[in-house]
């Protein structure tokens, strides 16, 4: 069973190591390559003050935050819901430097050490090079609708990454999608096959002026070749196996 889980983090600024927090998580999460309607979600008291420009960014006041549960009353929640998982994170090293942070607070090992962690920015940045990648441009490039994304908000973005992710690895342009065990769907249109060897060709044959300029391009490859032009040989062959 492949089980990934999207993961999105909201945060008082961008440093943690100047004593930014988390204010919000978001998880989403797949199995087999379908959404399983399964998400952890919490809004966090950061325990300070956002920064001006966070806040443009998440919408989440101070006030609102101040009577959320704290980091540490959601940590096993948070790492029973990743156990056993791959997680991918739009630009994994800043939510996991603010992850590592908390946990680090709590006396735990960083989550990278306990998990698989893939960064779906550098996925991106590998596809599409010199493009804006940020989760807008891949909605946008990729027709995932975000017109719900006024804000920025964890789960929200968890759940359009994981759109963003399925239509990066896998083609949408398939006129047959497989799923995981190998199996069509039977909602998913299938090519017909259509015997050629049914259909009679129409065959055009050359007028003089025609062969005059095919001879004379033969010649040319003769005197380039020294010689050693294939098609009068292999024509040659091919009509003396039609009168056998």
């Amino acid at each position: 069973m492949s089980r990934i889980v999207f993961l999105d983090t909201e945060t008082t600024g961008l440093s943690p190591d100047n004593g930014d927090r988390i204010v919000e998580i978001g998880c989403v999460e797949m199995v087999n390559r379908r959404l399983t309607g399964e998400t952890l979600h919490h809004y966090l008291n950061p325990e300070r003050a956002s920064h001006e420009d966070a806040l443009k960014v998440h919408g989440l006041t101070d006030e609102f935050l101040a009577g959320q549960p704290r980091f540490a009353e959601v940590a096993d929640a948070l790492l029973d819901f990743l156990a056993g998982a791959e997680i991918v994170i739009h630009n994994a090293a800043f939510d996991i430097g603010f992850l590592d942070a908390e946990l680090k607070r709590l006396g735990r090992p960083g989550l990278a050490s306990q998990a698989k962690v893939s960064c779906s920015l550098t996925m991106a940045r590998e596809l599409y090079p010199g493009k804006s990648n940020s989760l807008d441009a891949l909605c946008k490039r990729l027709e995932v609708d975000n017109t719900a994304r006024t804000l920025h908000g964890a789960l929200l973005d968890a759940g359009l990454l994981a759109e963003v992710y399925l239509r990066m690895t896998r083609g949408q342009n398939s006129l047959v999608i497989e799923v995981a065990d190998g199996t069509r769907r039977d909602d998913e249109p299938s090519l017909a096959v259509v015997d050629l060897a049914a259909f009679e060709l129409a065959v055009v044959e050359p007028d003089a002026d025609e062969l005059s300029a095919h001879e004379a391009a033969l010649a040319d490859l003769d005197k380039a070749s020294k010689g050693r032009t294939l098609w009068r040989a292999v024509a040659y062959s091919a009509a003396s196996s039609a009168t056998l």
